[in-house]
This record gives structure tokens, sequence and C-alpha cells, in this order.
């Protein structure tokens, strides 16, 4: 990701002096030199601060006394962006931050106040990074944050090697010190190195789902076929049942003779007529059983008609009850606000509020909007006071149709139970019609759940289609293909870390090393094994594999079509493994001499830095805060000396102290 920093900016407290500016070239080495105690390890948790950190390390007292605000101007393809975050003060940490965006951004003389919040700009930054918004717990909700998705700052640990890093022989990255943060770095590690990429991601997630899918559907489709042979006895049963009925016709091959798909058959043809209660009574029914059953349809139609009626009757009494309530509230609304009418008509007489005795003349505006609410109000009220005569003429006549089409049934159903009273045989023609549509009922229940659990059912395909789509996805994501890809990555960083120690002071530079992407540290073929970082003594071995490690796994960045990882990398203090006791002793502000062969073993260190950045010019920017003096690694094409903080020139402008 193209991502460079272009200044660091701090805001005085006192806004009679100007922001204190630091420009960054684009591109190079970017080198910042002075003395101890003249705040150059500052810059590093001044930048990280400004990017979004979840905590404030900028040095307490001097700084943070001196300075309301810390910003970064930053360098992107969609232009300049500048990220300020307020002082924290006696806070451990503010979320309240000032963002600009522009093609040129213009930076500010003074911040009166924020426009964004730490969370917004952390959001903002993991867009501008294209990070997948998917978390690595492939659905579930993750317990804790190493499990969820990658954020822009866990890039940090890439770009950041402050001094307490950059020759550590027990951390290689930054903040790897801490368990959550090692834990979230290993789980991104091969997001980073893009074995597991945000297609892969997805496929885990979709594999997941529908995993836990294909589990359930098999279950029910267990449990459906286990109940299948007593399901087989109820067919028989009901084939049975049915030609007692006279829904089939009487046969000499009893039911239990007939083979499944028989029975399903015929049993389907009984759902799929509509005649079964004349066929019960083809040869029964008389006058008054058609009569009965002409009554019976006459009372259906009449009760569905009543049925309607009064649902709508129901609806426009709740219509007319919520226009009443509505003005009611209106009324109440008006009476809160008629003393606003009242105060205004006491102000040409009296000056002064008649309930608490202030002034009325600054609250002028404010009583005139109240008035103005008041008349809106008002006209409100009139409007929902009275409902359309159109609308009570509908609601008698819904009322009528009620009465009238309740007399109907009252009468229809009169007759029907005199009928019935009279009729024995209308009674069990009555009771065989009704317990022939009960069993054409259960029975089209059953074939249902039938065709749900056959062999060639929806839910046996279904699951057939999870099973393939599952072996599927399962082979586009075995965990054995994303471990091949981190490998050859590993390998490839490697490769490149090697070329380039090479070419730095560390004691078998032409030895293999090792990177673990699980250990977060590199291991160095020896003659017996691979030892670990912490096992090799020497600060300039450390310094050596730090710098190399690093700009090894930015080369490998560089050379993917599209990283994460901003284009840039801080390393502050490299130079302290060589001449620390001596900065420590020096006295009067006087730097002390330093001896050749530590003068060449900081220069190769510089020429390393200075090899990468012309090799990915200008894409790539290198910044260092160092104790050296541009007279020891100066003359480089593509290093640049920033400032040199000596003879009273700090960060933090002395003037500002005063």
């Amino acid at each position: 990701m193209y991502f460079q920093i272009k200044e660091v900016i701090l805001w005085p407290r006192n806004p009679q002096f100007e922001p204190r500016r630091i420009p960054f070239e684009l591109g190079m080495v970017n080198v910042i030199t002075g003395a101890s105690r003249t705040g150059k390890s500052a810059v590093t948790p001044i930048i990280d601060y400004c990017l979004g950190s979840h905590s404030c390390s900028i040095p307490v007292k001097t700084i943070r006394q001196a300075c309301s605000w810390f910003g970064v101007l930053i360098q992107t393809e969609q232009g300049q962006k500048l990220f300020a975050r307020k002082e924290p003060g006696t806070q451990q940490l503010t979320d309240h931050m000032f963002v600009l965006e522009d093609a040129q951004v213009l930076i500010p003389r003074t911040i009166e106040e924020r426009n964004a919040t730490a969370d917004q700009v952390r959001r903002s930054l993991d867009e501008l990074a294209g990070l997948t918004k998917l978390d690595f717990s492939a659905g579930e909700n993750a317990a804790t944050n190493r499990a969820g998705r990658p954020g822009f700052r866990d890039m940090a640990a890439f770009t950041f090697q402050p001094q307490n890093v950059v020759a550590n022989p027990d951390i290689l990255f930054f903040k790897a010190d801490t368990y959550d943060h090692r834990q979230k770095l290993r789980t991104i590690f091969p997001y980073v190195l893009n074995a597991i990429t945000p297609e892969q991601l997805g496929k885990e997630h979709e594999l997941d789902l529908l995993q836990r899918e294909l589990k359930r559907k098999e279950r029910e489709l267990v449990v459906a076929r286990d109940i299948s042979a007593r399901w087989l006895a109820e067919i028989r049963n009901h084939v049975s049942k049915a030609r007692e009925l006279g829904l089939l016709p009487e046969d000499d091959e009893p039911s239990r003779r007939m083979e499944k798909e028989e029975m399903i058959a015929l049993l389907s043809s009984i759902v799929s007529r509509t005649d079964h209660t004349l066929k019960v009574t083809a040869e029964t029914l008389d006058g008054s059983i058609a009569e009965l059953r002409d009554l019976e349809k006459e009372e259906g139609a009449v009760s569905r008609e009543l049925t309607g009626l009064r649902r709508r009757l129901s609806e426009m009494r709740r219509l007319t009850e919520s226009v009443d309530q509505y003005s009611q509230a209106l009324q109440v609304q008006r009476d809160r606000l008629k003393v606003s009418e009242w105060l205004n008509d006491q102000r040409p007489d009296h000056t002064d509020c008649p309930v608490c005795g202030h002034d009325l003349a600054e609250a002028k505006d404010e009583l005139q909007v109240l008035v103005a609410a008041l008349r809106e109000v008002e006209k409100e009220v009139k409007v929902t006071r009275n409902i359309p005569a159109a609308f009570d003429l509908e609601m008698q006549r819904v009322n009528s149709e009620v009465r009238v089409f309740a007399e109907k049934l009252e009468a229809v159903q009169i007759r029907r139970h005199a009928l019935t009273a009279r009729s024995s045989d209308a009674k069990k023609e009555q009771f065989r019609a009704k317990e022939v549509e009960r069993f054409v009922g259960s029975l089209e229940s059953s074939l249902s759940f039938y065709s749900r659990l056959g062999e060639d059912s929806a839910l046996a395909v279904e699951v057939e289609k999870l099973a393939s789509r599952v072996a599927l996805l399962r082979e586009e994501v075995k965990p054995e293909q994303v471990e091949a890809r981190k490998k050859h990555a590993l390998q490839r960083v490697n490769s490149h870390a090697g070329s380039m120690i090479r070419h730095l002071d560390v004691e078998d530079p032409d030895a293999p090393i090792f990177l673990s992407a699980n250990d977060l540290t590199i291991r160095v073929a020896g003659e017996d094994r691979k030892h670990l970082l912490s096992e090799i003594g020497s600060g300039s071995n450390w310094l050596g594999y730090h710098v190399g490690t690093i700009l090894a796994l930015h080369w490998f960045f560089m050379e993917l079509h599209h990283s994460p990882v901003p284009h840039f990398v801080i390393f502050d203090q490299p130079s302290q493994v060589y001449f620390p006791k001596k900065l420590a002793g020096a006295r009067n502000g006087e730097e002390p001499e330093i001896l050749d062969e530590d003068v060449d073993a900081i220069r190769k260190t510089f020429k390393v830095l200075d090899f990468f950045c012309r090799k990915f010019a200008p894409r790539f920017q290198i910044i260092v805060f160092d104790h050296a003096p541009e007279s020891v690694w100066g003359n480089l094409s593509s290093t640049h000396l920033v400032e040199e903080w000596r003879g009273g020139s700090k960060l933090v402008p002395i003037e500002w102290l005063a």
C-alpha cells in the first residue's frame, strides 16, 4: 500500500507560536540526527499515536506539556491525509482526532476542536489498506481480538522498529512483547504473506456455514428415514380405511400384498379428487340430505361475508380511535405551548417575565419559535378535529350490512339445526362426510411427509448438493495448501534477507536464516542446528538481523500485486549497539569520537537502507533517528538529512518551553 510520511506536525499550547513542522522526502532514506534527549525517539510514538494507536507512548513532561495536538501528514495514491490527535493531558489517551483530506492539504495554524474519532480513523485506514472484513474465526464469534479480522493497526508490527526493538535479541516485531499482540500477529501472518487470500477466507466462512447446515439436514434425514418403517404400516391402514369409506373400490388383493408405490398411487388419486362426499352418499342421499348440504353451503358463504364485514368494521373503529388519540395529543401539546402566547402578549408593556422576573428581551427569538410552533399545532388540531362525512356514512353502511348478514346467518343456522334434528339420515351422512374430510386431510399430510423422506426427495437432494459443495470447498481450502504457500513465501523472504545480511555487520553473513511465522523470530543456521536470535551474542548481530529481516519482508510485500502493509519503515537509534556507553558519558553536549571500525559498521547499515530505497524508488520510504552525524553516513544518493538536533535544536522549540 502506497503510504508514506510527508510531515510530522506539533501544535503548541501557546497559540502565538507557529506549528512545528518536520518535513520528510518521499521515496528516500530520511535521517534525523542529534544528541541525546533532543526528542528523536519521541517521533516514532507520535506517528504511531496519530495513526490510531490504542495507547499513547509519547514521553510525558516536556513534550506533552508544550504541545496541544500531534499530527502526521500522509501521502497516498488518493492524495494527502492529515491525521492529528489531541494531547491526552491527565488521561492515558484520547480519541479526539482531527482529519483533513485533499490533493494538497493546508496545515491549519491551530486546531480548535475535533472532527473525527480514533475509531473512525482506524476504520478509514482499514479501508485504505484494502483489508478484508472477514475474520479468522470462520463465522463464529471470536473470543479474543487475536481471532478477529486483520486491521491497519496490526501492520504496525512491520513498520516500526523503535529503540527498544531494533536490536532486541528476544523481540523481532513491534509490540510483539505483549501476549495479545503476539497471538494476533501469529494469526494474521499467513494473510500478510498472501498465503491466505480474502477469497480463501470467504471460502472458509462458506465452508463453515455449509458444514453446519449439512450436519443439521443430515440429522433431519436420518430421523425421517428411521420412522419410515412405521409410516409404511400406517399407509397400509390408510388403504384399508379408504375402502371402508368407499373411496376405493373393493379388491380381492389385500393391501398387505400390494407394493408401496402402488399404494401411494392409489392414495394420491384420492387426495387429488374433489367428489369424496358424492361417492359416499350417491345411493343414500334423499331430499333432506340435499337440502342440508345446500344449507351448509349457504351458511359457509354467509359466514365468510360476515367475517369480512366484521374485520372491515373493526379496522374502521381502530382508525377512529387513532384519530381521537392523535387529536388529544395535539390538544395537550397546544395547552403546553399556550404559555408562550401569553408571555408574548405581555412583552409590549412588560419587559420582565411575569413569572420569574428575568428580562424577556434576550428570549425574544426563542419565544417567537414557541409561538410559531403553537400556530402550527392549532392548525393541525383544526385539520384532525373532524373526520370526513363520507367516512361516517361508510361506517354506518358497514354496520347495517353486519346486522343484515348476522340475521341471515342466524336464520340459516336455525333451519339447519331444525333439519338435522328431523333427519337421522342427515346426521349420519354429516358424520360420515366429516370423517371422510378428516381422513383425506390426514392422508394428504402423510403423503407429503413421504415425499420429504424418499430417496429422491427434496431433502435428500439438498443433502447431496450440500455434501458435494462441502467436499469441493474442502479441496480448495486445505490447510496443507496454506502451509505450502506460507512456506514458499517465507523462503522468498529468507532469500531476500540473506542477500542483504551479507552487506551488514554480522558475525557470519553467509549463514542462512529462517524466519518463523509461528515463533515470530528468526533462526540462524549453525554447524549442528539452527540457533535462535537470542542464542547469538553481540548487539551488532541483533541489529543486522533485525534490519535484514524487516527489509526482506518489505521486499516481499513490494513484489505482491497488493499488500496492506504501508510502504515505509522507521528505525530508531540503529547505531546504539556501537557506542552507547560513549554517548552516555559525553559531557557539555560534546559528541564522543567514534572509532573507525564502528563508523564502517554504521555506514554498512545506511548503505543497505539506501540500496533498498533506490531499488524501490519512489515507492518506499525509510526514516531513521540516530546519534550518528552526517559525516558517518553522508554522500549516499537516496539518503536525505531532514534535520540535525544539536546546539539547542530539538523536537520541541526552546521558546515553547519559556
